[in-house]
């Protein structure tokens, strides 16, 4: 044997044992806890193993052995990967957000030949700011443990984590001579934190309890045990400067500037200068503060000015703000590599950081294209999908399916493509994309589209029968065709504050369209559900998917009624206005009866939770005001806001006791119109915004309105039902019976 091939050998040999070794240094344990907690009646027939990273990637292989089935992996993370591809594409069951299908066969299949998968992709992160308060405001530590899981089993090793950012804070302010109480002012309420954290806001819906602050420590230190203990590599938060307006009176010698008020929304925030002496103090109080109750796995989020302008303009400012972060950062943690989102980046801050000390979060994969893909940082390609938590079924399947691999295979254009990611605004929705988006961790190629999907279906109902085979053929040609994107933008007029021509309920967003797809074969595709057989009609997820389409059909619904009605009041057709007007409300009545039947659409569970954490009667109604006002106005009362409606979530109880009454508000006040000359009558004259939405202060009745919506959310009033009453199935077809007729004539 030559001397070169030996040296060759040896250090072959040399990864090999290291690599084995980080293997078996994974917690083994904790992958079989998970298992237990998945599985808890058959555990025993699993067995975990461990093997080697291939080339530094995630790898997991399922093998049968003498009755057991052995799941092997380089890491808990793997392991409980290959787990959910044996349940789905052996055992053909499913655990999801939108309903569980766990009838395990009575024998566990067989595994021949052994499967064996390896990740092309090295990072696989999870999670926005925004879903942190759109979806987990009031979750506990059982629902976080069930996410937990979810994450690990869909193959997520980096998933943001700022649970207790507040205990953060209050620690850090302390040190520069803030009192608990100018703190906790400047702290806002618990459902808007993911915007200070972005450096948005400040105070708003506060000031926020010292309970808030005690239970955020408790609950975050336990979702960072269980990341760290499946192999996760959690992102906690870094500094980028942003403190309290406040910080100014207690630490006058420093250049700390206001900021402009982000979409009208409270007041202005501040922006200490890089260049300040005190910047780099409170970046090393505030990391230190951090690692005392949270540890560090040594990457910080710091997406410095989100969403807003700097304070200082210039390249060479930006430079310096890009230039000290690192600085400050990597003094106050050696081994700190900055994550930063693309969502408003700005290059002079990135190229200042040294490219292999940072990671861009590309949200929506569009960021890349115009940076030469980020100027040779890596990065991390993204879907964002939902928005605020709205509720529109939709998505391009095909593009999900696609686009992690089409940007693996062309380096040439992506370059230091390191990773993937899901960052949704909001979560428990539209499971099918989700469940897409992070299968596609395990492929370097893009599958078939119908062959994945109806894998997907024979998971998640148990079976695939012809009907409901054929019913999502059609959703694969309407809700997730590819004439739509990858994000969701499809309101219902329902959602809409009211007016006579409606465009669309949230500020980015538009209603529903026929350019979408043909709202009648939605109709087609929910006639084939209802045609199940018995047995996928018992299970939970097929009772979701029903719900599902049926909530997207009649939400499709009543943008023809809405615009029938609006265009008999400008005919001056008194009666006609009168039969759409009554339609357009019986149909919210339904509606709101429909979402009933599913706890995945309750408002009254949503703001029970929220009132289920506090303490105080006092504590109580602050986090049911925090809850009402997220979904519905979102920030304080301002005869200039533009984000009310954003969520535009089509829930139960929020129908009836929000967006109905609206609607009533409306159709009343031209009621008394009619009474009018025509000329005189009401009329739609300058008063939308440039979201093409009305105004607060627009005209009377808009001033009127606004602020009734202001009183529902600070006004706690009796929560709707918090638990799912009603037979989905029975209620979908009386509904189907019902409104079908009147769809079949408007779309004809």
């Amino acid at each position: 044997m030559s001397s070169k091939f030996k040296i060759l050998a040896f250090i072959v040999l040399s990864i090999t044992v290291v690599s084995f070794a980080a293997a078996q240094n994974f917690d083994k344990q904790a992958a079989e806890r998970l298992i237990r907690r998945i599985v808890p009646t058959r555990a025993q027939q699993f067995t975990v193993a461990a093997i080697p990273a291939e080339d530094g990637k995630d790898v997991f292989e399922i093998q049968s052995d003498n009755g057991r089935i052995v799941l092997r992996g380089n890491s808990a993370v793997s392991i409980a990967s290959a787990l959910n591809w044996y349940l789905k594409y052996y055992c053909y069951v499913q655990r999801s957000w939108c309903g569980d299908q766990m009838d395990l066969p009575a024998k566990l299949p067989v595994v021949s030949p052994k499967v064996r998968r390896v990740t092309p992709y090295a990072k696989r992160s999870y999670l926005n700011y925004c879903t942190f308060n759109y979806s987990m405001s009031w979750w506990n530590w059982e629902r976080w443990e069930q996410e937990i899981d979810w994450m690990a089993m869909h193959g997520i090793n980096m998933p943001l984590a700022v649970t207790g950012q507040e205990a953060v804070w209050q620690n850090t302010l302390r040190r520069f001579g803030m009192s608990d109480a100018e703190i906790r002012a400047f702290l806002v309420g618990p459902a808007y934190q993911a915007w200070q954290w972005m450096t948005n806001i400040e105070s708003i819906y506060g000031p926020l309890p010292q309970q808030w602050i005690n239970r955020s420590i408790m609950l975050g230190r336990k979702i960072l045990e269980r990341e760290r203990e499946l192999g996760m590599t959690p992102i906690l938060q870094g500094f980028t400067g942003y403190v309290p307006v406040a910080l100014k009176k207690r630490q006058p010698q420093a250049d700390i500037i206001e900021k402009p008020i982000w979409f009208y929304v409270g007041g202005p925030t501040a922006q200490l200068n890089p260049m300040d002496p005190l910047f780099s103090k409170m970046t090393t109080a505030f990391i230190e503060e951090q690692t005392k109750l949270f540890g560090t796995n040594h990457i910080y989020a710091a997406d410095p000015f989100h969403e807003g302008q700097p304070p200082v303009n210039g390249d060479d400012y930006l430079t310096a703000v890009g230039k000290k972060i690192y600085e400050a950062t990597t003094a106050a943690d050696p081994e700190a590599i900055i994550a930063m989102q693309t969502w408003s980046m700005r290059k002079p801050i990135v190229e200042a950081i040294p490219a292999d000390r940072i990671i861009m979060l590309d949200l929506n994969s569009q960021k890349w294209k115009g940076s030469q893909a980020f100027w040779g940082r890596p990065w991390l390609a993204g879907i964002i999908h939902n928005f605020g938590g709205n509720t529109a079924m939709g998505g391009d399947l095909n593009e999900v399916l696609q686009r992690f691999p089409r940007l693996l295979n062309d380096k040439s254009e992506t370059r230091d493509l390191s990773g993937i990611g899901m960052f949704p605004e909001a979560i428990e929705h539209n499971p099918v994309i989700y469940e897409a988006a992070s299968e596609m961790a395990w492929y370097s190629r893009s599958p078939d589209t119908k062959e994945w999907l109806y894998g997907y279906l024979r998971a998640r109902y148990g079976r695939l029968e012809n009907t409901v085979q054929n019913a999502w053929d059609l959703l694969l040609q309407t809700v997730y065709s590819q004439q739509a994107r990858v994000e969701t933008f499809r309101e219902s007029a329902i959602c809409a504050r009211p007016a006579l021509t409606v465009y669309g309920a949230s500020p980015n967003g538009s209603l529903n369209s026929q350019k979408n797809y043909h709202f009648a074969t939605l109709w087609s595709a929910l006639k084939l559900m209802t045609a199940a057989g018995e047995a996928t009609k018992r299970t939970d997820t097929y009772k979701y998917d029903m719900v599902d389409v049926t909530r997207q059909c009649l939400a499709d619904l009543a943008i023809p009624l809405q615009a029938n009605m609006g265009n008999a009041y400008r005919n001056n057709k008194r009666d006609s206005f009168d039969f759409y007007s009554r339609q357009f409300l019986d149909l919210m009545d339904d509606f709101d009866r429909l979402l009933g039947t599913r706890k995945e659409f309750l408002l009254g569970k949503w703001l029970s939770d929220a009132r289920s954490i506090g303490v105080t009667t006092a504590e109580k109604d602050l986090y049911e005001k925090n809850a009402r006002g997220l979904i519905t106005i979102w920030g304080p009362y301002d005869s200039s806001a533009m984000q009310y409606d954003y969520s535009a979530r089509q829930w139960n109880g929020l129908v009836r006791t929000f967006y109905k009454p609206r609607w009533e508000k409306f159709i009343k006040m031209l009621n008394t119109e009619f009474r009018k000359q025509p000329e005189q009558r009401y009329r739609e004259v300058n008063v939308l915004n440039r979201y093409r939405r009305p105004r607060n202060n627009a005209n009377d009745f808009y001033k009127m309105i606004s602020q009734w919506e202001s009183d529902w959310v600070t006004h706690p009033g009796i929560i709707t039902q918090a638990r799912p009453s009603g037979n989905e199935v029975r209620t979908v077809q009386e509904l189907y019976n019902k409104w079908y007729p009147v769809a079949l004539a408007l779309y004809r």
